[in-house]
């Protein structure tokens, strides 16, 4: 799937056009306003500012993201163990589900969980702009229904290509994560599987069924 560098579309596109180009996403995602191709990440801020949407920058077309109730829970719930792993260990940082990132020259990502190391911030001076030019060292995404699998494979690639080290998936639905280490390097957890740091959080071991449990207000298995 190409890349749109330019934040012009093509004359000859159609609006298909330009939903398959993101990934083939629901229409009621994508914004009319600026039109696609010529939004910018001053719209991303503004989107949220007037109608509290937050939307992804991709190729110039302003991307609402998707998350229900379960979905945030399950969000917040993981930001808070990887939070407190980081803290404990002083680390870096956690971003939350409105975290904007500006990952690549055009394109402002919101993962729902993001990891920062402190390498990425001299004297560990944080930045003050609202929409940093940073890729997280992990960046985990609660999959939705209004999700693609499309959608997903490429945000997966621009991940890696902006210099992410780790990309978690979590299927609330099915149960399982997909854990990436590379774009078309990963595999999937089932239920009894294990989310491990890797080289990103090295000693960060948190069972799936565990995480789910917690999220349904079950005790911890």
């Amino acid at each position: 799937m190409a890349t749109i560098v330019s934040s012009v579309l093509p004359a000859e596109w159609t609006m298909a056009d330009v939903l398959d180009q993101l990934g083939g996403i629901p229409a009621h995602r994508l914004r009319a306003v600026p039109p696609p191709g010529m939004a910018t990440e001053k719209d991303v801020l503004d989107a949220k500012r007037r109608c509290g949407r937050i939307c992804e920058l991709v190729d110039g077309a302003l991307v609402e993201k998707t998350m229900g109730y379960y979905e945030s829970l399950l969000a917040m719930l993981l930001g808070r163990l990887l939070g407190e792993f980081v803290e404990k260990h002083d680390l870096g940082i956690v971003l939350g589900p409105d975290g904007t990132l500006k990952i690549l020259p055009s394109q402002v990502r919101i993962p729902d969980v993001s990891v920062i190391l402190w390498r990425h911030f001299p004297e560990r001076k944080l930045p003050s702009e609202p929409i940093p030019a940073i890729a997280p060292d992990l960046a985990v995404e609660i999959l939705s229904e209004g999700n693609t699998p499309a959608e997903m494979e490429r945000k997966r690639r621009d991940y890696f290509l902006a210099g992410v080290r780790l990309v978690w998936y979590l299927d609330a639905k099915a149960r399982t994560a997909q854990v990436y280490f590379g774009p078309d390097q990963g595999e999937v957890l089932a239920l009894d599987g294990l989310l491990e740091g890797g080289e990103v959080l090295p000693g960060f071991r948190l069972p799936l069924a565990e995480l789910f449990a917690r999220a349904e207000g079950r005790p911890p298995v």
